[in-house]
Formats: structure tokens, sequence, C-alpha cells
């Protein structure tokens, strides 16, 4: 085939071709002559062509590749112009018509080719091939011209220029049967050479052949489906026709006529049985093939399709042989398989008319629906959500009480779009039975709306789900339900009295209803989903900006006037439901107080607030009642006036109030009762409530704080709550005035005040944090990590650099005080936990709340160490309780250990050995120094070393210098302390090599050599010959740092058994020794003495140096000894350094004036003697790899020669193309009708058998299959 020129950007294929025929109904033969049945099956494929088909005469003239010529412009490709994808398909496909009318086996040849291209293989079907080869030689020609040096093809290429291949690609397949569904694909020619290309290609081990010829079988058979639906419709018609006719009495009935449909019933019989042949090979050939694919979008794309066959032709494929399918492959491993099974479902259960098919396959598989609904995958699980709300609507006795429930908690779920499918299932089972309104009568409100009875169901609900912190993510998950927003119903279900038989809300469901009622308030008011549920913020559209107004308009009119001051009066008295009534407010339109001439109404809900403030001294009344009036005190607001002149006069009683009360409670000292300390307590606990949201530094709040907080620590039987409101509320004065400077308008004396106050401040809670009462020691540490990190170094950043005079370092006694607190008050088993009371420590509540607010203690301590406020060295304590606490505090641990490592790697790496080093301390002073290294405590470590390596990554140039630094000091650490036993004893800390050892894979392999040589200037000669048990740490040791870091044995071993090596083409050059490299050899003993000077240097952190070139493994020796010339990281004092080993190539070169040949002593004998018995042994492990080797590679020679494959063959990639059937389950199969359509087309022989599938000559396991090669490989 000719190729085509390159298309330019401006092509548009032409519309108005000048063709005869703009498809293939105008003919009942070709216009050759040939009758569209004059040729079965393969005779009429391989056929020969007639003699005047040869020439180029007549309307083959100016034709190229099967196209014709027009204006002198050459027609392009089928391939280019649907790559191009910016032509009108049908006039491409007409044109194709025309040629394959004109001479089929050039268009023919044509339409292979653009199946060959689609894929990807840059091979040419040639019309010699055509005629003389089979379609199973065609395929194997084409695979191996196919590239492998690329593994992307037409389908798979990204970018924009194929973007929309696929649809054209599709699209194409689709008109070309629609336009030939008349004539052409009934000659028993062209269908049938597509069809046996198509399958040949879908068994091939090309993947990119197969995908692509899978869609293509599968869009064909979708476009057959169609074709045979319009001839059973006509078939219909026709019959109805023919009944008609001949129901006719006998003068009336046109004898003629009958004749025409009867003949005409006969061809649509025999055209439906051909398409019928036709969909049954492409089905019994590609699909139950395919669809069980190793490749998951080959696999979708049949269950896809199937999908749209069942859907478009119920009749024929809507049964339980192609329901099966369906539901086996819901079992996919792959999600996307999963979620086209769910879609392909959805588009049959959504037809109401096809429930009756469907029974079964609902009955056999509905468990695995709703299985499905807790996928791993989202959208699976969301899919499959919606496919039981369609099974939902079609009937209600299918699915179990204990099946809706699975769905039912899924409301709460944090995956948003989870949720709202779980919620609209939800409606649609409990809130679908809607009392019926009549027509005519008076729509009714409040208590007597519809939604009365549905409301109270969704409190019903809300309770019964045990979940009642989760009020916001139910009604998120119900958003698209209006009876969420009837809020007047809901305050009339509170306020009215029930009707006559109606049952009264209970406390708790009032609660309930209270609650469900602010969250869908705020819900509306806010349009955002809960903390948990948003993906972020995202551009509210115009008609959602509208609903949003609309919305809280009627709440404001509906609440702020008329039924929200009843509700506060009604429950004013109940703290739970007053707490979230006080926060409507904050969702109100408070223009309207204004605009409406509401003032009163304002005035009287100030009142209201007061008096609140004045019943009440639970802290969240309080709070609420602070952000109400944060709310209302709005500069912005027209009643702002009004508002903050009543806050004003509100905080001037409560001021006074607690300095009146303070002062006596003061003076009476030891004689204060309880009822006067109750009453300075809720005194406090109002102003710290209100000082949380508002500024109130106009009344000298510090002073008596601390004036409190003064005589507590002199007296020390101040009562524990007012010590905790006091520093809360002295907290808050020290971050107003902080607030206050950082505006940049302040004073010299402001900013010196600030800095004694918070000075005096952090005393002060230090000096509380030896308190004998644990809730006041856990307030004054959360208030210190707090201001801590406050005023800490990293305040000045962003412009702030006038506020550096109030910067804060805590002193090492105030970390060591904050280190210990954490110690012992967080790092305790939960029997130990003393914070419990009244008899509940049983209670999982309570023991959860404990573990919650230890959490948060450690969390802020940890946050010290992130922030570099406290030294990094201080995780050690918190690191080494990873293992030991992981499943309270493994996350927050974790991810410290992650921020402290991007902040420093080396000082994390010293923390990390630091822990390890303080545990093994700790075990030698409670075991003693001959402990067992199988103990639980020792093996303890052992792991939770083997974890902190884990949390290094796979990166190890990133974590070089971190792993050295790591290395160097648990080396110093082993070799610190002498041997208890005396001299010629293990050090006694010895066995810490042996937990040391679990980092060596963390090392780069030329930092193997240099921790060795690091570690052997702390061992002597007679260490290096011990193998007692005691000396075990260290050879486990040495031997981790000699893994691969030697040799290149494994390197060499990679390199010929990798899969893309060139053994077949490339050769190993023989080693040529040159002068340069003997030179070089020379020269490395002579930098000895400059490389001296570097480890006389003593560094502080390690700085690798880079690695030497390595030359070609085949140039060196097996097993190279220890180079010491090579300039490792870490340095010794020179007195320190061993003096050089003779290395064994030096001997040979008497002539190099640094090393003179000196009689060798007993000592150097024997490391020599032992030097060489390491080569040998290196040099035999490197004939076997070599042996192994050169056998693997002359096996797969033979069997090449045996199947006809040369050396110089290039084949793609292959792969196994059937996924694992194993795992199914089994008695799937019963009660399903397993026959398939029965249609006796006798299968194409192009089709390659699977039994005749070539091996995997590029998956190792099928070369070196003994029961293959027939002998042994070892």
């Amino acid at each position: 085939m000719i190729a085509a020129p390159e298309i330019p950007p401006e092509f548009a294929y032409p519309q108005d071709t000048d063709t005869r025929f703009s498809s293939d109904t105008d003919f009942s033969e070709d216009p050759d002559g040939r009758s569209g049945n004059s040729a079965k099956g393969k005779g009429g494929k391989k056929g020969k062509k007639a003699g005047g088909e040869k020439g180029k005469g007549g309307k083959g003239a100016g034709r190229i590749n099967g196209h014709h010529q027009e204006n002198g412009m050459e027609n392009m490709m089928l391939f280019e112009v649907v790559k191009v994808g910016r032509s009108a398909m049908q006039s491409v496909v007409d044109e194709w018509i025309e040629s394959y009318k004109h001479d089929r086996d050039v268009a023919l040849l044509d339409l292979i080719n653009f199946f060959i291209q689609c894929s990807g293989c840059k091979g040419v079907v040639t019309g010699e091939m055509f005629r003389n080869m089979q379609n199973s030689e065609i395929i194997r020609r084409m695979t191996e011209e196919f590239d492998e040096d690329s593994g992307d093809y037409p389908l798979t290429i990204a970018g924009p220029q194929w973007k929309k291949f696929k649809t054209s690609f599709c699209e194409f397949i689709s008109v070309l049967v629609r336009q030939c569904q008349y004539s052409i694909i009934y000659d028993e020619y062209m269908m049938d050479t597509v069809i046996s290309l198509l399958t040949g290609l879908s068994d091939s081990q090309v993947r990119a052949f197969r995908h692509t010829s899978t869609l293509a079988a599968m869009k064909l058979m979708t476009a057959l489906v169609n074709v045979a639906l319009n001839l059973s419709i006509n078939m219909d018609n026709t019959q109805r026709q023919y009944e008609a006719e001949r129901n006719k009495m006998v003068a009336k009935r046109a004898n003629d006529r009958l004749e025409l449909l009867l003949q005409k019933r006969k061809e649509l019989q025999e055209n439906q049985d051909e398409i019928e042949n036709m969909m049954n090979a492409i089905f019994k050939g590609v699909f139950v093939h395919r669809y069980r694919d190793s490749i998951a979008e080959i696999r979708a794309i049949c269950i896809e399709e199937i999908g749209v066959w069942m859907k478009l032709y119920s009749d024929a494929f809507l049964n339980d042989s192609y329901l099966k399918y369906v539901g086996w492959t819901m079992h996919d491993k792959q999600g996307e398989v999963r979620l086209k099974c769910l879609t392909a479902l959805q588009g049959l259960y959504h037809n109401r008319e096809l429930n009756a098919r469907l029974e079964l396959f609902t009955s056999r598989f509905k468990d695995r629906i709703v299985s499905m609904t807790l996928d791993k995958e989202y959208d699976v699980a969301v899919q499959a959500i919606k496919l039981l709300t369609l099974v939902l609507n079609s009937t209600d006795e299918v699915l179990t009480p204990e099946d809706c429930e699975s769905v039912y908690h899924l409301v709460y779920s944090a995956h948003r779009p989870v949720a709202v499918a779980a919620g609209e299932f939800l409606y649609k089972k409990l809130f679908s039975q809607r009392e019926p309104e009549e027509e005519g009568a008076p729509k009714r409100r409040g208590r007597q709306s519809p939604n009365a009875n549905l409301i109270k169901t969704t409190v019903f609900f809300f309770l019964e789900s045990e979940l009642h912190e989760h009020a916001a993510y139910l009604v998120d998950s119900l958003c698209g339900a209006e009876l969420l927003k009837d809020w007047e119903c809901m305050i009339s279900l509170l306020l009215e009295r029930p009707m006559p038989g109606e049952e009264a809300l209970t406390d708790r469901q009032e609660t309930a209803l209270i609650e469900i009622m602010l969250c869908t308030v705020r819900q509306a008011a806010e349009c955002h989903p809960p903390v948990g549920r948003g993906t972020g913020k995202r551009v509210m559209t115009a008609k959602e900006k509208k609903t949003q107004l609309d919305d809280r308009t009627r709440i404001t009119e509906l609440c702020c006037c008329w039924l929200w001051p009843p509700l506060l009066a009604k429950y004013a008295v109940d703290a739970e439901k007053v707490t979230n009534l006080l926060q409507l407010p904050q969702y109100f339109d408070l223009e309207i107080y204004t605009t409406g001439r509401l003032e009163k109404h304002l005035e009287a809900l100030l009142r209201q607030i007061k008096e609140i403030v004045e019943k009440h001294t639970d802290t969240e009344v309080l709070e609420s009642c602070s952000k109400t009036y944060h709310a209302l005190c709005n500069e912005e607001f027209t009643i702002f006036n009004r508002v903050d002149i009543a806050r004003s006069q509100l905080l001037d009683e409560l001021v006074d109030k607690f300095s009146r009360l303070l002062e006596d409670f003061l003076q009476e000292g030891e004689d204060a009762d309880e009822d006067d300390a109750y009453q300075v307590l809720s005194t406090l606990k109002r102003i710290t409530a209100f000082h949380n949201a508002h500024d109130l530094s106009g009344w000298d709040l510090f002073t008596s704080n601390i004036k409190l907080l003064n005589t507590g620590i002199e007296n020390g039987d101040m009562p524990e709550q007012i010590v905790i409101h006091s520093l809360q509320c002295t907290h808050y004065v020290i971050l107003w005035q902080l607030a206050k400077l950082s505006e940049g308008s302040s004073r010299k004396d402001d900013m010196v005040n600030l800095r004694k106050q918070m000075r005096a401040f952090c005393m002060m809670c230090q000096r509380y944090l030896t308190n004998v009462n644990t809730a006041v020691k856990e307030q004054a540490f959360t208030i210190l990590c707090d201001l801590l990190l406050i005023f800490s170094h990293q305040m000045v950043s962003g412009g702030r650099e006038h506020l550096e005079p109030l910067v804060y370092s805590p002193e090492d006694s105030l970390q060591s005080e904050l280190l210990s607190f954490i110690l012992n008050h967080v790092f305790i088993d939960q029997d130990d936990d003393t914070n419990s009371t009244d008899g509940q420590q049983d209670d999982e509540a309570v023991k959860i709340e404990a573990l919650h607010k230890r959490r948060n203690l450690l969390a802020a301590y940890c946050k010290l160490i992130i922030y570099c406020v406290v030294e990094m060295r201080t995780g050690a304590d918190i690191f080494k309780q990873y293992m030991r606490y992981y499943n309270d505090y493994g996350d927050i641990i974790k991810e410290t250990m992650s921020k402290t490592r991007q902040i420093d790697k080396i000082q994390c790496a010293k923390t990390l050995i630091l822990s390890l080093q303080q545990l093994f301390n700790e075990m030698l002073s409670e075991l003693g120094h001959g402990f067992d290294r199988s103990s639980s405590a020792f093996c303890g470590i052992k792991e939770l070393a083997r974890r902190f390596s884990l949390t290094f990554g796979l990166d190890q140039v990133k974590t070089r210098d971190a792993i050295a630094m790591l290395h160097k000091d648990g080396i110093e650490f082993a070799f610190k302390e002498p041997s208890p036993q005396g001299e010629g004893g293990p050090p006694l800390n010895l066995a810490f090599l042996d937990i040391l050892s679990e980092f060596s894979s963390k090392l780069m392999r030329q930092d193997k050599r240099t921790v060795h040589m690091y570690l052997e200037r702390f061992m002597t000669f007679q260490m290096a010959l011990q193998r007692e048990d005691c000396w075990l740490p260290l050879i486990s040791y040495r031997n981790s740092l000699q893994a691969g870091g030697d040799d290149d044995t494994m390197s060499v071993m990679s390199g010929y058994s990798s899969r893309g090596s060139s053994v077949r083409s490339k050769k190993v050059k023989p080693p040529v020794a040159t002068a340069g490299t003997s030179a070089v050899k020379r020269k490395l003993p002579e930098e000895e003495s400059s490389s001296g000077d570097v480890w006389q240097q003593s560094i502080q952190t390690p700085v690798m140096m880079p690695s030497p070139h390595l030359t070609s493994t085949a140039m060196r020796d097996p097993k190279r000894g220890r180079d010491d010339s090579f300039m490792g990281v870490y340095a010794l004092p020179h007195e320190q350094q061993p003096p050089p080993h003779p290395h064994p190539h030096q001997q040979h070169h008497p002539q190099t004036p640094q090393h003179h040949q000196t009689p060798m002593d007993y000592n150097s004998q024997v490391t020599w003697m032992l030097a060489q018995r390491q080569q040998e042994e290196a040099r035999q492990q490197q004939e076997r790899a070599m042996n192994y080797v050169k056998l693997r590679t002359n096996l797969q020679h033979a069997i090449r020669r045996g199947t006809g494959l040369m050396e110089e063959d290039e084949e793609p990639i292959v792969e196994d193309v059937m996924m694992s059937s194993e795992g199914r389950m089994d008695d799937l199969n019963e009660g399903i009708d397993f026959d398939t359509m029965d249609i006796d087309l006798p299968p194409s022989k192009n089709r390659r058998e699977r039994s005749e599938l070539k091996p995997d000559y590029f998956d190792p396991a099928s070369i070196m299959d003994e029961s293959v090669l027939g002998v042994s490989m070892f």
C-alpha cells in the first residue's frame, strides 16, 4: 500500500463527493456482474479476480490504494481520515462502498490495512499476502513487523491529536455497517473476511492487536444488533400486512400481493439468519474469550457492549445466557470493569418492562450488588447504590430489611457522592409514601403539613442510627429533599400541641429535631457540605446563589420575628436545646431588623440572650451567646450601635461583679465557703466565654487573674475549675494584645508590657505543671505549648519584623518539664489513667474521650518539635514509643518523623538512633549485660529499627547523608563502653550492631564500603577472628555491609538476565590491559598520602564523596580487595589510623617509591590469607553465575531455532491474554440457562485455536520450564 502524504491542518473531507451512490441500497448485485450470493465462505474470499478487474481503466482510473483522485487531489487512506476526525464519516464510508463495488479485493485490502494501522502496526498487508496467505499467517507477519520500542498505540496514545481517535474509529465501524446493511453485508465475502480478521487479531498475544480488534468487533456487533432489530421490526410489519391481506374476502384479496409479501418475508428471514450467524461468530469467537482478558480495558469494552445489546435488542439478548457474563464480571479485580457492569445493569433496570426477565438474575446476584456498596472504589460504590435504587423502584419485595440497612448507614459516609446516593435510596424507601393532597383543598401548613410525618420519620431514623453527632452529614446526604426546608413545619412541631390521637415528641426527639433544623438552616445559608466532606471551595452558579439568597430571606422572615423568640422562651432552661437555637441568628439576614422596622424585636432578642447568660453557667451555652453577640456586633450593619451598647452593659456588670467577688474571696482565704467559690467560678466562666470572641482589653483582667493564680500557687487549695478558667482567661488577654500589636499601630510601651506579661504568665504556667491536680496540669501544658508556638521565632515572618522583641525561646528546664509531662501523662496504659472518675473506668465512651485528650496533648508537644521550638533530639523520647503505643499515637509519631526529616534529615537520623540507644540502655539496666538476644525486649527494639528503616523510603540518594550519620553514631555507641568481662571480651553495647544492621539496606553500594572501613577502625585483629555467639552481632553487621558492597556479581547476573538485554546482538569484549589502566592502578596507593589530610579532619555531618567511576565488569577482577585509598565519610584522629594493609597488586610493583617491600609479620600473613580465601570464593561464585547465564542463553537459542525464530528476529512484547478464572463462585451457575443462540455457522479456519498460541518468549518461566525442555537445570 502506498503511504498517503501528510495531512494539511486545514484539510476537510469533501462533503459532496462525486459518487453515484450514497450507499449500497441501489444495487442488488455487484457492479462487476458478480451476484451477492455467488461466492460462499472461503471460496468467495480467495477467488481470483476477473480479467476486467486487473486493469486500471474505466472506473478504476486515477485510483491509488483503492481511493479516487478528484480535482487532482489524492484522497487519504482510511486511517488518516479517521485519525483527523473532522470529516463527515458517511461520505468517507460512501467512498469506500463505491470502491468496494468496483473492486472488492482492493477495497477489502484497504479495510484490512485500516485495522492493522489502527493497532499501531507499521506493517502493510500487500495484495499478494491477501491472496495467498491465511489470516493466521498474515497476523504472524504483522506481529514480526510490530514496533517493540514503544508500548503505545492509537487507542492509548495521549495528546490532542489522538483524543478523538476512539470516537471516530467506533463511528466509522457503525456507519460502515449502517450503509452496507441492505446488500453488501449479505454477500458472504466482506463480513466473513472482516470477522475472520478481527477474530484472529483478538486472539493475538500482542496487546495492541487484541485491544483494537476487540473494540472493533464489539462495535461491529453493536451495529449488527441494530440491523437485526430493524429486520425484526420489518418482519413483524410484513407479517401483519400478510395476515391482513389474507384475512380479506377472496374477491378483494390480491394474490400477487400475498406472493410479494411472502417473498419479502422469506428474504427478511434469510437476512436475519445471516445476521444471527455473524453475531454468533463474533460472540463466540471474540466476546467469550475477551470478556476475561488479562487487560482490564478489554474486559470493560466487552461488558459495556453486551449491556448495549441487551438494552437494544432485549428479545434476543436479555436472558440468563447473556446476563450471567455481567454477573460473573461483577467480581472483577479492577474497578473500571465492575463499574461497567453496574452501568450496564442500570440501563436494564431503568426500563420497568424488562423487570420480569431480570428476576432470576436479581435473586442470584443481589447479594453481590449489595456488597458492592462498600466497594473500595468510590465510583463503583456510588453506581451500586444507584442500581439498588432502581431495583427498589421496580419492586419493593426484592431487598430485605438487612439489605436496606446496609445502605442506610452510608448516608454518614465521608465521601459525599456515596452519601448523596445513599440519601436518594433512603428517600425512596422511607419518604416516597407521602399523603396525596386533594385538588382544590387549601394547602395545609405547619403541623398539618404533609411533611410533618416525613420530618418525624427523619428524626426517628436519626435517633435509631445512634450517630447523634452527625446530623450535619445526614442533612447533607438528603440535600435534594425539599421537606428538610419546611422550617415552619419543624417549628410548629416544637411549639404547637399535638392533635387528638397524635403522640407528642419526647424530649430526646425534640432535641434531635432542633439539631436537624439547625443543620438544615446552616446548609441552606452557607451552601457547602460539612467538614470532612468538602472537596474545596467551588464557584456557585447564578441559580445556586439565587436559591441561597431566597432561603436565607425566608429563614429570617420566618424565625427572627415570630417563631424563634417563642422557641427561646420555651427552651431557655434546657442547655442542650438552647445552645443550638442560639446559633440560628448567625445565618439570618440581619438587615431585616432595620429595613423591616423591627427594632423592638431586636431589643427583645437582646434581653432574652442576657437572661440566658445570667441563668446558665454551661460553657457551651455561654459560648453560643458570645458567638451570637459577635454575629450581631458587625460594624457593617446599622444595628451595630444598639448591640454594642447592650454588650458593653453586660460586660461591665460581669467584670464589676467578678472584681468584687474576687476581692472578697481572696480576703476570706481558707474561710471561703463553696457558695463564694461558685459565684467566682460562674462569673469567671461568663467572662472567659465572652473573651474568646470579644476584645476585653478595656477591662484590666490580667492583673486580677494573675493575682488569683499567685494565691493558688501560694496556698495550694484553689478549686481546680477556677484555676483552669483563670489560666484560659489570661491566655485570651495576651492573645488579644498580640492581635492589636500585629496590626502595626502599636506603641513601644505596649510592646514592653506585653513582653513582661507573656513571660510572667509562662512562668506561672510552668509552676502549675507541678500541680497535684491533673486537669490543671493539662490546661497549663496546653496553654504553654500554644504560647511557645505563637511567640516562637516564626512570628516575625510575613512582614512582622517589628514583633521580634516578643520572640521567646524556652529554657532547658522548661523543655525538660514539658517532656516529663508527656512521658508521665501521655505514654501510660489505659488502666493507669486516673482522669476518669465516678467509677466509669470501664465506660468505653470515657476511655475514648481520655484517649482523645492524650492525643491532643501529644500533638501539641510534637508541633513544638516540628517548628523547632524545642530541640529535635527531645523527640527521641517520643519516637521510641512508636511500636508500644502504635494503635494510640502511631499516626502522630509517624507524621512527626516525616516532618522532622523534611526539616533536617541528618538531625532526624541522629534522633532516631538516639531513641534506639535509649531503649537499648533501658534494656541493659533491666536485664543486665548477659541478656538473651531472642528476648522480647531485644526483638522489640530490632523491630522498631526495622520500622524506622522503612520510613526512609526508596530514594537512597536523598537519605544518603542521614543514613551514613546514623551508622556512624551506631558504631560509636556499640564500641563506646568496654567489655564487662575484661580485655578480650565483647564491648558492652556490641549487640547494638544487630539492631543497626536493619539500616544496612538503606546504604548505597559505595557507602557500605566506607562504613565497613569505619567499623574496622574500632575492631582489633582478634575481633575479626572471633566466632563465638557473643560476637555474632559484629559478624552479622559486617556481612550486611559486605553484601553487594565489594563485588559486582549481582550486577553481572542482572545484566545478563534482564528482559531487554542484548545478549543476542552484542558480544562482550575481552579485557584489554593498557598502559593507562596500569598507571591508574599504580597511582591509587600514591594518593593515600593526600587523602590522609581528609581523614585527619573532624567532621560533624557526613558528606559522601562521589562514587568512583566503575569500569566494565569484564575488565575487573572477580573480587577486588578493599582499596585503602577510597576516601570515606568519617574521619578519625591521625593517631587512630591503622597502617595500610599491603595490597596484592602492589607487591608486583617494586618500583613504587612510596611503598617498600618488607617482610610480613604473622598478623599480616593471616590477613593476606583470609583475603585470598575470600577472593577465591568470590571467583567461584562468579563462575557459577556465568555458567548459569550461558546455559540460559543457549536454551533460549534452542527454543527459537525449534520454533523457526532466529536470533535476529525481533518480536513485540507479548503477554498472557487470559485472566485466571480462579476464585469465581461455583454456585453462580445453578438455575441459569447456559444455552446461547444456537446458530450453525461453521467456525472460520483462519482463526487460530488457543492451543496454537506460541509461548511467551520473554517470560523466564516459559523458557526455563523443565517439562518443556526435558532437561534438569541444576
